[in-house]
């Protein structure tokens, strides 16, 4: 069974491992310790019996959220892992009172694209050649929380 928790620096090795693999230009074990110790960064780990197999984290920045990453490894996509980790930063983002999540994706990424419209992002713009590795434009897409009360 699939658990989600909060990401400690002791997943932070096996998460750079799975940032390897999902990413082309990976993050290193140092940025993630580095997002460990910035107050802005809240990210989750999901565990298959211990085993990191995805994570997601986000920047709450003034009362907006920036997703940074979601990541899941290739075995375990299309099986409600990225679903869980969205699931999740939603149900904070709504705890913290943000008024928005918002991210980029690859325009290439329709997978993805659909994941995020599914919890009710939305495409508001774009950034060309956004990504370095190959100038990929990105689709800017955000969900906004309506106030509750």
């Amino acid at each position: 069974m699939i658990e989600i928790t909060r990401m400690t620096r002791d997943d932070v090795p096996e998460i750079a491992e799975l940032e390897k693999i999902c990413f082309m230009l990976p993050w290193s074990e140092k940025s993630f310790h580095d997002e460990m110790a910035n107050n802005l960064a809240i990210y989750f780990t999901a565990k298959d019996n211990g085993k990191c197999v995805g994570y997601a984290g986000f920047w709450n920045v003034s009362g907006e959220g920036d997703v940074t990453n979601v990541a899941v490894l290739p075995e375990y996509r299309r099986r409600g892992v990225g679903s869980s980790l969205v699931a999740e930063m939603i149900k904070t983002a709504e705890k913290l009172k943000l008024e928005i999540l918002t991210l980029e994706v690859r325009k290439s990424n329709a997978a993805a694209q659909k994941l995020y419209e599914k919890f009710g992002f939305e495409i508001l713009g774009e950034r060309k050649r956004y990504y370095s590795d190959n100038g990929e434009d990105a689709y800017i897409m955000t969900r906004t929380f309506t106030p509750k009360g």
